[in-house]
């Protein structure tokens, strides 16, 4: 998929690539300043509090099976993956950003989640959102802001802090900043060819979390965009005009989402866009800074994400389509981890509403290991030649 001729921009997406193994160093000076630190879990995990409280956030979600050995001495084997080595990052103590959380924040996605809240609690101050699983009831939005406040009520008593609603206010309009800058950056892919692969893309997008001085990100993501955009229209060309388009879906992004997209790139096709939570899922949207409450505020932006455990879940279906329009896909690849069983079954809806649309689907089952890469190439590259 790569033409000759071409030249990369490393340096920038290396940066990226290395900020979450990097980034424990940062964080390791920063809890010797006496910063607090929050480690959470999911995209519905409302940042904005903690940033208003002087806190530092940072994502948990383990992206490797390193530890799942580990996990599975404690938990069953037929298992989220997802889980299994969150929890056994904690267990066996081998992740740096764990370990310096003075809280962890949990929500209520699925039920594997929760019970393993209840183990992880033995090792950490563990926090649990209770998350409602519909999106168009009154009383889905009033559990909601209480769950907000009560996450308020924990910061400020564990940290001896005051949230006002002035800081607040300020910590929305910096992840603004922060996501509208992500979706420039993950929108210059409508340009065909796309100005960088989908691996320099999820670099990207994921390794941002791990950066944790706000002004110095945002100002190395507005010149990443205009390092990528001069570059391209001085005739760099990383992709093929030819190569075509994907958009991937399904679960949440990390090493298994590298690996699957690793192996879609390498079979002749290029990923323009990622609907899942690192991707579009969190950044499509803002928080509305001119409402009069900005816990209301909070409270419609995060229950409105298009995930699988709300029922039903048309915020994902009108995200997916809408991408597939603005970003003239291809096809659709989804990534489902096993015995993640909302995404599972909710993979039947997402490929009657595309087949409406006429864009080929495909819905594939994976984990964190490696076992699985060699099937994963047949089946995509089949795909993709389909296409």
């Amino acid at each position: 998929m790569f033409e000759s001729g071409t030249h990369a921009l490393p340096d920038i997406f290396e940066s990226f690539s290395e900020a979450r193994r990097q980034g424990f160093i940062a964080m390791k000076e920063l809890k010797e300043q006496g910063k607090g630190v929050v480690g959470t879990f999911c995209t519905y995990v409302p940042v904005e509090l903690f940033l208003a409280a002087g806190l530092i956030p940072v994502g948990l979600c383990s992206t490797s099976d390193e530890t799942i050995g580990e996990a599975e001495k404690v938990l069953p084997r037929n298992l989220c993956p997802l889980i299994k080595a969150s929890y056994g990052f904690a267990a066996a103590d081998k992740c740096p950003y764990m370990y310096f959380s003075d809280l962890v924040v949990g929500e209520t996605t699925c039920d594997g989640k929760i019970k393993m809240y209840e183990l992880l609690g033995k090792i950490k101050d563990v926090h649990v959102m209770e998350l409602p699983h519909s999106q168009d009831r009154p009383a889905s939005r009033a559990l909601w802001m209480e769950e907000i406040k009560r996450l308020k009520n924990r910061v400020e008593e564990k940290f001896g802090v005051t949230i006002t609603v002035e800081k607040l206010r300020q910590a929305i309009k910096e992840r603004n900043r922060e996501r509208g800058l992500l979706k420039k950056l993950y929108e210059l892919s409508v340009m065909n060819p796309p100005p960088f692969t989908g691996l320099q893309q999820l670099q990207i997008l994921f390794g941002t979390q791990y950066k944790f001085d706000h002004e110095k990100k945002v100002q190395e993501l507005e010149d990443t965009i205009n390092s990528i955009t001069k570059e391209y229209q001085n005739g760099n060309r990383p992709v093929a005009v030819n190569a075509k388009r994907i958009i991937v879906t399904g679960c949440p992004t990390g090493g298994a989402t590298e690996k699957f997209t690793r192996v879609i790139e390498e079979s002749g096709a290029v990923v323009v866009a990622y609907e899942n939570c690192t991707g579009a899922k969190q950044f499509d949207r803002q928080v509305d800074e001119s409402s009069s409450d900005p816990y209301e505020a909070l409270a419609d932006y995060y229950l409105n994400i298009g995930c699988s455990v709300m029922s039903p879940n048309p915020n994902r279906l009108e995200l997916l389509g809408r991408l597939c329009s603005q970003f003239k896909a291809d096809g659709v690849l989804e990534m489902v981890l096993q015995s993640c069983h909302t995404y599972a079954i909710e993979s039947h809806t997402i490929g009657e509403f595309l087949k409406t649309r006429n864009i080929p689907f495909m819905s594939l089952e994976t984990d964190y290991s490696t076992g699985d890469t060699e099937q994963l190439k047949t089946r995509i590259a089949a795909f993709i030649e389909m296409l």
